[in-house]
């Protein structure tokens, strides 16, 4: 058994549970058993599976995020279209949402978590970076960020609820002409 925790491990072991049997019959002994970890040691770092799952999807979303996310609309709009068809077809999300998609709900309605924050700063960066680069159009690039997220978000979660009958090679060109309308100057 190990003995120092190894984050990683243990998050790659939660998304093996995770994929196998949703977030809901994911237990930590489960987790543990997989990480070759104790189940004490889960409980130090963790106080149970959906904190452990937060983690785990905020590390997922934010790789899933990284790269030249630019300082022009035209890069800043590619860059979000793929990521977005990135975690449209990211297995944990998919899992979370036909398995478990209550658990969603919190972020959807109330509240923010830490990988939207995140990517919110990411944004709002690079979206002033563009706005003085001339590429974006006027106005608070905070407020411009938080659209972009609601848009992208709308399109990971639902794309498939709304756009049924849409050819699925179409939706990340209709996404991309949504994001460059709304961000042009």
């Amino acid at each position: 058994m190990v003995t120092r925790l190894d984050d990683a491990a243990v998050l790659d072991a939660a998304r093996a549970c995770v994929l196998d049997v949703g977030v809901r019959r994911t237990t930590l002994s489960d987790v543990a058993r997989r990480a070759g970890v104790s189940r004490m040691s889960l409980y130090r770092r963790w106080d149970g599976v959906d904190a452990l799952v937060g983690d785990l999807l905020t590390r997922d979303l934010l790789a899933a995020a990284t790269g030249p996310l630019g300082t022009d609309r035209a890069t800043i709009v590619t860059h979000a279209v793929e990521v977005c068809e990135t975690l449209r077809r990211h297995r944990l999300v998919r899992k979370i949402v036909d398995v478990d998609p209550e658990l969603l709900l919190p972020y959807l309605l109330r509240r923010r978590g830490r990988s939207s924050d995140a990517l919110l700063a990411l944004l709002t960066d690079a979206l002033t970076a563009a706005q003085d680069g001339g590429t974006v159009r006027d106005g608070d690039t905070a407020v411009l960020a938080r659209f972009v997220l609601l848009t992208a978000q709308s399109y990971v979660l639902s794309a498939g609820a709304v756009t049924a009958g849409t050819p699925a090679a179409q939706l990340p060109t209709e996404l991309h002409a949504l994001l460059d309308g709304y961000l042009r100057p």
